[in-house]
C-alpha cells in the first residue's frame, strides 16, 4: 500500500504539471477575451445583458448576491415540491429545515449533506437542482477570483468586469466541456450511469439486495471538478459505484486539483508576471505536501496494537484504497473546498484527523477551492505585504498597488469572518445542554467532531466527522448560517478590495518595494498562512485533536 500511494502521488503530480501551463494560459484567455461565443450571446439576450459593459464592484457584488439568493429559493422550492416532479420514486417532500440547509449548502459550493441522498432526493432534484448549483457555484468562485486579479491589473477605473459574462464563460468555456469529457472517462472506468432508481442483485446466500443507483458519472465529474463534493450516494466516493478503482480515484483527485492549481498560472499570465503565480503555487504545494506527509505517517503509525498489527489505521477505510490512498484523497479534498470523501474522516487517527481539520482552518488555500483558493491566498498575500511593510517601515505595495486603510480593512474582514464563525458556532454547540445528545463521542474527539463541522461549513468544504448527528434544527440552522456567511462575506470583502485596487494608478517598483516574485516572499506568505491559523485555532486544536493524538 505505501508503494501504491506513492505511485499515485507521482502520477498525480506529473498530470498536474503537464496541464498547468496550457490550461492556466487557457483560463487567462477565457477571462480576457474580448469576443463572445454565439451560445454566450444567446444567454446575454435571454438575461438582457450587455456583454461588453463593465461593472463597479458594488454592481458585481449585487450580481453575486442576487444569483446566490435566487438559487437558494429555487432549490428550496424544488425540494419541498419534490412529489410533483418526475423521477421522484416516491421520495416525499424534504423537511423544511433540511431543505433550507441543503439549498444553502449547494448554492454556496459547500455541499454539506445532512440526509441520505438515495433515500431523500430523487433524480429530478439531483440533476435539475443540485448539479446545476455545482456548475453555478463553482463559476461564481472563479468569477470573484478573476475580478480580484483585474483589480491588480487595471488602473484608474472603477470597473472590474461583468459578473454575468464571467459566470457564463466559466460554465460554457471551462466547466461544461471538461465535466462532459470527465463523465465519459468515468463511465469507461466503471462509474455507474443510469436513470434507474435501484438494481436488484442476488447474493451468494440467495437473498436479494436492492442497490441504489443514479446518473452518477455525470454528477461525479462536476462534483470533483467544481470542488463541490456532494455525493449522489451516502457513502460518497467510498462507494464502488462512485469510485470503483484506483484509476477512478486518481482521476477524481486530479479533477479536484486541476482548476485551483492552474488558476495560479492564469493569475501570473493576467498580471503580466508569471513569477507571481509560481510563488503562490509553491506555497500551496509545500503546504499540501507537508499535510500529506504528516497524514500518511499518522495513518501508518496509529495507536493501538490491533491497528499496528494490521499495518495501519484501517478502521473506516475502504479496502480498495487503504490508509495511503485514503489519506491522499482526504488531504486533497480538505486542502480544497471539495468535501468529497473516500474514507471516514471520523476514523482517522487523532493526528491524521487533526491535519485534515487544520487544512480547512488554514482557510483552504492549499490550493483551495475553484476560485476561492486563488482569491483567498491573494488576500493573505496582501496581509503579508502589509506586515512586512510594518516591520521595515515602508509603505506596503503589491503588484504596483498601494495597500492603505481601505484595502487592509477589506483583507482583514475577508480573513477574520471564518474564524469567528467556527469558534462561535463550535463554542455555542458544545456549551448548550440540548446539543449533547448529537455528539456520539465524549472528550477530545467529541470536541473535534463539532469543531470539524463548523470548520467545514464556514470554509464551504462539506465533509464531516460522522460521529456528530447534525439533523436537529439547531445544527441545521447554525451550520446553514455559517455556510452562507462564510461564503458571501469574504466574497463581498474581496470585491470591495478589487474595486479599491482598480481605482489606483499602477506604480513602477522602486528601491523601497518589497520583491514578491521570489523565495523570500514565498516564505513570508507561507509563514503568514500558518501563523494566522496557529494564533487563532491553537487553543481549540489543543483541546481536541492534539489532546487525542497525545492520549
Amino acid at each position: 500500500m505505501p508503494t501504491a500511494g506513492f505511485a499515485q502521488l507521482v502520477l498525480l503530480v506529473l498530470a498536474l504539471v503537464a496541464v498547468h501551463r496550457p490550461f492556466g494560459d487557457y483560463l487567462a484567455r477565457v477571462y480576457t477575451d474580448r469576443g463572445h461565443w454565439r451560445v454566450e450571446r444567446a444567454f446575454y439576450r435571454l438575461l438582457r445583458i450587455d456583454g461588453d459593459s463593465g461593472q463597479r464592484w458594488t454592481t458585481y457584488a449585487a450580481g453575486v448576491l442576487g444569483l446566490s439568493f435566487a438559487s437558494i429559493v429555487l432549490l428550496y422550492l424544488m425540494q419541498r415540491l419534490q412529489p410533483l416532479l418526475p423521477l421522484n420514486f416516491g421520495r416525499g417532500s424534504v423537511q423544511p429545515a433540511m431543505a433550507f440547509n441543503t439549498a444553502v449548502s449547494f448554492a454556496t459550493n459547500t455541499n454539506w449533506q445532512s440526509y441520505v441522498p438515495e433515500q431523500v432526493i430523487g433524480h429530478a432534484v439531483q440533476m435539475g437542482g443540485l448539479t446545476v448549483q455545482n456548475f453555478l457555484s463553482a463559476a461564481v468562485g472563479m468569477a470573484v477570483a478573476v475580478a480580484l486579479v483585474r483589480g491588480f491589473t487595471r488602473s484608474g477605473t472603477d470597473r472590474i468586469g461583468n459578473f454575468w459574462v464571467d459566470l457564463i464563460r466559466g460554465v460554457v468555456r471551462v466547466l461544461l466541456p471538461i465535466a462532459a469529457v470527465a463523465a465519459v472517462l468515468l463511465v469507461a472506468l466503471g462509474v455507474a450511469m443510469t436513470f434507474a432508481p435501484a438494481l436488484v442483485a442476488v447474493g451468494l446466500d440467495g437473498r436479494e439486495q436492492v442497490i441504489a443507483t443514479a446518473p452518477i458519472a455525470s454528477q461525479e465529474a462536476i462534483k470533483e471538478l467544481g470542488t463541490n463534493g456532494g455525493g449522489v450516494l451516502n457513502a460518497n466516493s467510498a462507494h464502488p459505484l462512485e469510485n470503483p478503482s484506483g484509476a477512478t480515484n486518481l482521476v477524481e483527485i486530479f479533477l479536484i486539483l486541476v482548476i485551483p492549481v492552474s488558476l495560479t498560472r492564469a493569475f501570473g499570465t493576467m498580471a503580466g508576471d508569471r513569477r507571481q503565480g509560481r510563488v503562490l503555487l509553491s506555497v500551496m504545494a509545500v503546504l499540501l505536501l507537508v499535510s500529506l506527509a504528516v497524514t500518511w505517517w499518522a495513518e501508518a503509525h496509529p495507536n493501538g496494537q490491533a491497528a499496528l498489527a494490521a499495518g495501519g489505521a484501517w478502521e473506516g477505510k475502504e479496502a480498495r484504497f487503504g490508509p495511503y490512498l485514503s489519506a491522499l484523497f482526504a488531504v486533497a479534498t480538505t486542502g480544497t473546498s471539495t468535501g468529497a470523501v473516500n474514507s471516514m474522516h471520523d476514523s482517522f487517527t487523532g493526528l491524521g484527523g487533526g491535519v485534515v481539520l487544520l487544512n480547512m482552518l488554514l482557510g483552504e488555500v492549499a490550493p483551495g477551492g475553484v476560485g476561492a483558493g486563488l482569491y483567498g491566498i491573494l488576500v493573505v498575500a496582501v496581509l503579508a505585504v502589509f506586515l512586512a511593510g510594518l516591520m521595515v517601515g515602508r509603505t506596503p505595495e503589491y503588484l504596483g498597488k498601494k495597500l492603505g486603510r481601505r484595502e487592509i480593512t477589506a483583507a482583514a474582514l475577508s480573513t477574520l469572518v471564518m474564524p469567528a464563525l467556527v469558534l462561535l458556532g463550535a463554542g455555542t454547540a458544545v456549551a448548550l445542554p440540548s446539543t449533547s445528545d448529537a455528539m456520539a463521542n465524549p472528550g477530545p474527539h467529541g470536541l473535534s467532531e463539532v469543531l470539524y463541522a463548523y470548520a467545514s461549513a464556514a470554509n464551504n468544504n462539506g465533509s464531516a466527522f460522522a460521529g456528530l448527528t447534525a439533523t436537529g434544527d439547531f445544527f441545521q440552522a447554525t451550520l446553514a448560517l455559517a455556510m452562507l456567511l462564510g461564503r458571501l462575506v469574504p466574497m463581498l470583502a474581496v470585491l470591495m478590495l478589487a474595486g479599491s485596487l482598480a481605482r489606483q494608478q499602477r506604480m513602477p517598483p522602486t528601491a523601497g518595494t518589497l520583491p514578491t516574485g521570489g523565495p523570500l516572499f514565498a516564505g513570508l506568505l507561507g509563514g503568514t498562512v500558518v501563523l494566522v491559523s496557529a494564533l487563532t485555532f491553537a487553543p481549540a486544536l489543543a483541546l481536541g485533536p492534539i489532546a487525542e493524538a497525545l492520549s
